[in-house]
Parts: C-alpha cells; sequence; structure tokens
C-alpha cells in the first residue's frame, strides 16, 4: 500500500512510526512532516490546510490510503476533497468534524440527541455574555467557540476573572475562533479521555489515557495544547466505559449519520467521570495529542487494517489490535514561553540518542539547522515516552530520558501521571 500521512506534530511523528511498522506499506508520504520523521518515510512540504494541493499529491502517489492528522486539515475540507477524488481517507468530512470545530455545534448536537453533558449558552456580545455569568456559578468554564489549538478553554474561580476571560476572547485573542463564546456550567469530577474507532455507522472502542492540560506542575498554570499523558487511565473503570460506550459514543454515531454527516475516523471523547455518571467535556475530530502517542506505543499488531477499514466505511470484519498491558507515560518538552510565546530556534542536544527499547521520543515541533543541529520550531517540541510494567516504571524511564536531553531553552512538568500514583 501507498499511504499519505497529513501532518507534522508528535501525534503525526507516533502514527507514522505505528504505520511504518506495517507489512502492508509499500511507501510512506509523509507531509509536511518533521525533522523525527525522516526515517519513516518521504517527507513532502506543503500546508496541512492545503486541501487542493495534498489532493493531487494523493493522486500523484496514488496513495491507497490518506491519514489526517490535525484537526485544521479536517475543517479545511481535505477529506472531502479525497473522498470525491476516490481516495480512501482516514478522517472526517469537515461537516462531521464540526463536533471539534465548533464548541457551539457540539454542544447543539448533545442537546438535540440527549447526549450528557453540562448546561451551556452560546455568546457573540460582550454584554450578553458578561449577563449569563448571573446564571451560571463559579467556577466558569469559558471556551472559544472554533479551534484554538487546545488553549481555548479558561476556568475562572470568579466573575471579575470571567469577565475579563470573555473580553479577551471576543476581543480577539484567538481570531475568528473566538467570535463566539460558550459559557458551561462547571463539572466536578476526574478528566480523561476515550477513543473510538468509526466507520460511519458503527463504533470500535479503541481505549483511554488521561492528559495534563495545565502548563506548570500541581495543575496550576494556563491551559496548553496537553504537557503530558500516560495510558492506560485508571479512571476508566470497566463500568465507566460501559457506559460511556452504550450512552455517548454509540449514540454519538448514529445520531451523526442520521444528520447526513456520517462520521469515519477516530472520535475522541473527552469524558468527565461524574458522580452521575461519564458526561461529555468535548469532542475531537482526530486523536489527541499526546495522548495517540502512548496508545500508538501500547497498541501491538499493524493498525493499517484498521485505519483502512474506517476510511472504506466497513469495520464488520475488523479486528481491534490487542493493547499491552503495561502502562506508557508521555512527558512533553516545551519551548520556554509555551502557551502564550514560545522562544524558538534554541538548540537541543541529545533527542536524538538511542535511550533503549523502552523509550521512544517523537518529535513534536522541531527544524534542522543548515549545520545539521536540532532545534525548537514551535510551542511543544519533543515527546518523551516510555513504557513500564506499572506507572511508576514508566515514570522512571521517561525522566530518566528527559535528564539526558540538554535543552535549556525548554521547560517540562515533574508529575506526569500523579493521579495514578496516588491511586497507587
Amino acid at each position: 500500500m501507498n499511504i499519505l500521512l497529513v501532518g507534522s506534530g508528535g501525534r503525526e511523528h507516533a502514527l507514522a512510526w505505528k504505520i511504518a511498522q506495517s507489512p502492508l506499506v509499500r511507501r510512506l508520504v509523509i507531509a509536511p512532516g518533521n525533522p523525527g520523521m525522516d526515517a519513516l518515510g518521504d517527507r513532502v512540504d506543503l500546508k496541512v490546510t492545503d486541501a487542493d494541493a495534498l489532493t493531487v499529491l494523493a493522486r500523484e502517489m496514488r496513495a491507497d490510503l490518506v491519514v489526517v492528522g490535525p484537526e485544521t486539515a479536517l475543517e479545511a475540507g481535505l477529506a472531502d476533497r479525497l473522498t470525491a477524488a476516490g481516495i480512501p481517507c482516514f478522517g472526517p468530512s469537515a461537516k462531521a468534524a464540526r463536533l471539534e470545530t465548533s464548541k457551539a455545534f457540539s454542544k447543539a448536537f448533545m442537546e438535540r440527541h440527549e447526549i450528557p453533558t453540562a448546561g451551556y449558552g452560546v455568546y457573540e456580545r460582550l454584554h450578553e455574555a458578561r449577563q449569563a455569568l448571573t446564571v451560571f456559578k463559579p467556577p466558569y468554564v469559558i471556551k472559544a467557540d472554533g479551534l484554538a489549538a487546545g488553549k481555548g478553554v479558561a476556568i475562572s474561580p470568579d466573575k471579575r476573572d470571567a469577565e475579563a476571560e470573555i473580553e479577551r476572547m471576543l476581543g480577539g485573542r484567538f481570531g475568528t475562533a473566538g467570535a463566539r463564546v460558550v459559557i458551561e456550567e462547571f463539572m466536578d469530577g476526574e478528566e480523561g479521555s476515550l477513543f473510538a474507532v468509526c466507520d460511519g455507522q458503527s463504533a470500535l472502542l479503541l481505549g483511554g489515557a488521561q492528559d495534563h492540560k495545565r502548563a506548570f506542575d500541581g495543575d496550576l498554570g494556563p491551559n496548553t495544547g496537553g504537557m503530558g499523558s500516560y495510558s492506560p487511565a485508571p479512571v476508566f473503570t470497566p463500568e465507566l466505559v460501559e457506559a460511556a460506550e452504550r450512552l455517548i459514543v454509540q449514540p454519538v454515531v448514529a445520531a451523526m449519520a442520521a444528520e447526513g454527516a456520517p462520521y469515519r475516523g477516530v472520535l475522541y471523547a473527552g469524558l468527565m467521570a461524574t458522580a452521575e455518571g461519564p458526561r461529555v467535556v468535548e469532542f475531537n475530530a482526530r486523536f489527541g495529542d499526546p495522548e495517540c502517542q502512548v496508545l500508538m506505543m501500547r497498541m501491538d499488531g499493524d493498525i493499517v487494517p484498521l485505519l483502512l477499514a474506517c476510511a472504506k466505511g466497513d469495520l464488520t470484519q475488523a479486528r481491534l489490535p490487542t493493547f499491552s498491558t503495561d502502562t506508557v507515560i508521555c512527558v512533553v518538552l516545551a519551548a520556554k514561553g509555551y502557551p502564550d510565546s514560545p522562544l524558538e530556534g534554541s538548540i537541543i542536544r541529545g533527542a536524538e540518542q538511542d535511550f533503549g527499547p523502552h523509550v521512544q521520543v517523537f518529535h513534536a515541533g522541531t527544524k534542522r539547522r543548515p549545520d545539521g543541529q536540532l532545534a525548537a520550531a514551535g510551542g511543544r517540541v519533543l515527546n518523551v515516552c516510555a513504557r513500564g510494567r506499572d506507572i511508576v516504571e514508566a515514570r522512571e524511564r521517561a525522566y530518566a530520558a528527559v535528564r539526558k536531553i540538554d535543552w535549556p531553552g525548554g521547560f517540562h512538568r515533574t508529575d506526569i501521571g500523579w493521579r495514578a500514583v496516588e491511586r497507587d
């Protein structure tokens, strides 16, 4: 098979790493990729939002499958272009991807179909949003409607802070993504990420992970795209998973098909485990980042047949790969200043050494300088992932590898996996 993988981050590096292991793959092309993927396939420098150029590339390379990594490519209609060209695509249409690309759409969809989630309101005018704060109780959950790279969520402890966040969002902090804000009821519980692969009519659960959104230790600081993750996540008890599949995942796939937007690809359900059962925090229309990294490392067997079955719209004969009972943890190394103003260009040494069989370092935001040195080229820059018999061993291996990387321009959290450690 010839496979085109679209994207350039840590999620895509992990997918490329897993796809390249398949005996079915004849050629893997990655657009645009990053330096960490050079040994896995051929890189082509195209923007992930250039749906027309990517479709031309898929035709030219006679792609048997296109795997779409980032949500921005889905919003740009890449899956729609590929489907029109008769090329199987793992990733939903722009219409189906609205589950992620518009929080207002997603909340209204859940309301229509009685999917358990938090109460909410959608506001475009500053005075209306401010007035709504008298209806909701603190802490206030405020979200930009559109895509904001995982940073468009604020949890404000009081009304004054909430008003400031609303002003920033409606005032252009996230551009057009913040032209509307969603204010939600705060849900008390523990959050986790559950993943399912979908063929437009049905879904198969892949498993769960838990990530850390805040920038600093102790879950402090601003929200980010994710500073680390681990899988399996103890929050996903068998009872919670069963309820989530029955009340959320399968009804969502059925409802999307009924509304004329069949969902093909991976469905990421961000869930809150509450006293009343699982409730949806958000949906994503692609693998989480950095959750994808830990799922790929735990997955045994070939992922390609599963991706192709989803893309062709028929999971009836598909077999889920097995997952190791080991724990995998991912520690994100981010550039200083992230998430607001990350420092770019700083030199990274030691990231490409052999860390042993239990460790993988996925590149998320790197570039190769003319002199061959590796440098930072983004906010989240490296994902150091390690596998162990339990969370303690996996953490020890991951942080031992982190200490071997010489990067004064970066920082990381030192407490990834703390919830699982406390449970042990």
